[in-house]
């Protein structure tokens, strides 16, 4: 039995990195993101980020 496919995780494409502030909010810390505040959709700092990618990985 083969596990290819059994787990993929695909990358959401990313916005473009804006020139300077203003920077959209963490929807979960309310810190500064990396997202320009034009940036339509959730926006999360990279620790909340990476933290999200944690609890989303597969643990198999």
């Amino acid at each position: 039995m083969s596990d290819e496919g059994y787990c993929t995780i695909t990358e959401a494409p990313k916005p473009p990195k804006p020139d300077g502030p203003p920077y959209a909010e963490c929807v979960l810390c309310r810190e500064p993101t990396e997202y320009p505040e034009s940036y339509k959709g959730i926006t999360m700092c990279p620790t909340c980020e990476w933290q999200e990618a944690q609890r989303s990985a597969c643990s198999g």
